[in-house]
């Protein structure tokens, strides 16, 4: 395949705001993660809150599409010159070429969550509540082209964990397809009570911290973020020569909410990623998990890295860090990775002591310095819907 350039990105998450943020904390192995203590939420576990974000308000003549999910995306165009590269892009090709893609799950639910909580005696909803401005899977996506003036194609992806991978797969379409020159992917995902209390009700929620691979493992710590990547075709003259090189999906559908217990689809989705990029196993240089530190995720997706790569990756998963940020985890991740590539560092795995001793993939623990010129990004979502992204140095034999 013709790879796709990452020419700028920027996040921000429970790490901070902007990407010198996550270095720091990459590099000194410090987790952002707290004791739950998001709105009216009464629940023992731990959480990946954005710090501040309270305090921010939306940019003049926006305040009717107020939600945490919006706040986000517009605290993220604020980072690294971020608003100013889209504009700069945006002027270079024209607003109908500049495309916007978004994975989430939630959304700006939590607007829907106050809505409802203040219906009248008779369950009408308050006036004020403006849902396809706040709160409808489209929402964000609609405040990011409104306010940054774009007009090429847009869409809201929400394959559930793997949202905002996914979107890198549309990206490279829309881009061979020639419908767009440069596509704005963003990965934004804001803690609400309905996903905190469903994830609960699911048994997968830890009271414990994250601990991904640990054998003392006990659930997810959910988070929230905004990764915000503009991506265009190869071009010498960017700064940034990091980009995807190959892809793969699949949707084995076992069960609405467990992977296949041999993980099939996510040995389909790795091995199509690689046969896209022209790669052997051997040429990849470090692998970052899904890694949610369940018990059954975290064991199938060993096994199927196992099947593939043997005991020979690097391989960590990042959520010890800011938690599991669903539909943004897999941009997110991504930009992750690329500071990994950019730092050459083999990132540990943080909160985790001993590792299951069934697995049997490379898993490290702590940060390791190394070099990577490819490396391979897994975000698994509910209904088997899996991706998997390699990334890597644009150019090199």
């Amino acid at each position: 395949m013709t790879a796709i350039q990452l020419s700028h990105f920027t996040a921000v998450s429970a790490l901070g705001y902007g990407i010198q943020s996550h270095v720091e904390a990459l590099l000194a192995e410090k987790n952002a993660l707290r004791q739950c203590d998001y709105s009216t939420a009464q629940l023992n576990t731990w959480i990946g809150r954005v710090p501040l974000l309270e305090n921010h308000q939306m940019p003049h003549g926006f305040s009717d599409w107020y939600s945490r999910n919006n706040v986000l995306a517009y605290a993220a165009l604020q980072q690294d010159n971020m608003q100013e590269k889209i504009l700069a892009s945006k002027q270079k090709y024209g607003e109908k070429r500049i495309g916007l893609l978004l994975g989430t799950t939630t959304s700006g639910f939590a607007e829907a969550e106050r809505a409802y909580q203040a219906c009248d005696t008779q369950g009408k909803l308050p006036d004020a509540y403006q849902h396809n401005k706040t709160a409808n899977p489209f929402a964000t996506v609609a405040f990011l082209r409104e306010y940054l003036g774009l007009a090429g194609p847009a869409m809201t992806i929400a394959t559930a964990c793997s949202s905002s991978a996914k979107a890198f797969i549309m990206a490279h379409h829309w881009l061979a397809l020639d419908l767009c020159d440069a596509v704005l992917i963003a990965g934004i995902d804001s803690l609400c009570l309905n996903i905190l209390y469903g994830f609960n009700s699911l048994g997968i929620l830890s009271s414990d911290i994250c601990r991904p691979f640990d054998a003392q493992r006990a659930g997810l710590s959910l988070g929230e973020a905004a990764a915000l990547l503009l991506v265009e075709r190869p071009q010498s003259d960017k700064e940034n020569r990091i980009g995807m090189l190959g892809y793969g999906e699949s949707s084995d559908g076992y069960h609405l909410s467990a992977p296949h217990p041999e993980g099939k689809g996510a040995i389909l989705a790795m091995r199509q990623a690689l046969t896209m990029a022209q790669l052997l196993p051997q040429q990849i240089d470090y692998i970052n998990f899904h890694g949610t530190a369940s018990q059954q995720n975290d064991r199938v997706e060993d096994h199927a890295v196992y099947a593939l790569f043997s005991d020979q990756v690097p391989a960590s998963s990042s959520k010890g860090w800011m938690g599991h940020t669903l539909g943004a985890a897999g941009a997110l991740e991504v930009i992750i990775t690329v500071l990994a590539i950019q730092q050459n560092i083999l990132l540990g795995t943080l909160n985790t002591t001993a590792v299951d001793p069934q697995f049997k993939s490379k898993i490290l623990l702590r940060n390791q310095p190394g070099a990577i010129q490819r490396a391979l990004v897994n975000s698994f979502g509910f209904g088997g819907n899996n991706c998997s992204l390699i990334i890597g140095e644009l150019g090199h034999d």
